[in-house]
């Protein structure tokens, strides 16, 4: 059965959690939680997504975003989950 849609409100924080594959334990060293890190701040200049806090765990990561309405929580998520993938 397919997930249900979501649905965004402009302008609301929204608590994210974002598990590794399989629930692995990918982001156990620190240079790839630094990777990680770095990727969500740069997703932070390119779609101005608004970081209000952040945790990285050994294999998953909180966030507490603001979202605008302009779809940065999604391409922000796609950019940050995608080239740590490729690291």
């Amino acid at each position: 059965m397919p997930r249900a849609n979501r649905y965004f409100l402009p302008g609301h924080v929204w608590h994210i959690t974002h598990r590794c594959h399989k629930k692995e334990f990918l982001l156990k060293f620190a240079k790839d939680r630094q990777s990680w890190l770095h990727w969500l701040f740069e997703a932070r200049k390119r779609f101005g997504l608004c970081v209000l806090n952040y945790i990285i765990t050994s294999n998953h990561v909180h966030l507490f975003v603001r979202d605008r309405g302009q779809g940065e929580i999604k391409k922000s998520m796609q950019l940050v989950a995608g080239r740590t993938a490729q690291e």
